[in-house]
């Protein structure tokens, strides 16, 4: 099932909008029933209004009834990592899973979501 994750966020990453930046990124997630949602990211001229593909992964699977989660994939040129607001996103919708990171040579690193947000804030900090 990760093979498909990762080729469902390798996919995602073909259908990026990055005018901007030229950085694109794919993502996809995993239900806990099995069901892969993916996303990509979607620039705006007006920086701040972007989404990221991680974002729009889990607000894909969410506006289609799902809201348990057991990995996450993302693909990026050089194998970056989720940005500081994605990975508390990731937080607070999947809590601890395991984030599959690749990069365009095939290379894949496998994180949990702790360790991409250590001492993370959550509604128990409220």
């Amino acid at each position: 099932m990760n093979d498909q994750l990762i080729e469902k966020a390798i996919q995602m990453r073909g259908k990026a909008m990055a005018p901007y930046s030229k950085y694109k990124v794919g993502s996809a997630v995993l239900t806990e029933s099995g069901k892969i949602f993916g996303g990509c990211n979607v620039e705006s001229s007006s920086y701040g209004l972007t989404c990221c593909a991680e974002r729009i992964a889990l607000y894909n699977a969410i506006s289609n009834g799902y809201t348990k989660f057991t990995a996450l994939a993302v693909a990026t040129k050089n194998g970056g990592n989720p940005c500081g607001a994605c990975r508390q996103v990731i937080w607070d919708l999947c809590g601890e899973i395991s984030i599959y990171i690749t990069d365009i040579s095939g290379n894949v690193t496998n994180k949990k979501s702790s360790e991409l947000l250590p001492n993370a804030f959550d509604k128990g900090s409220l």
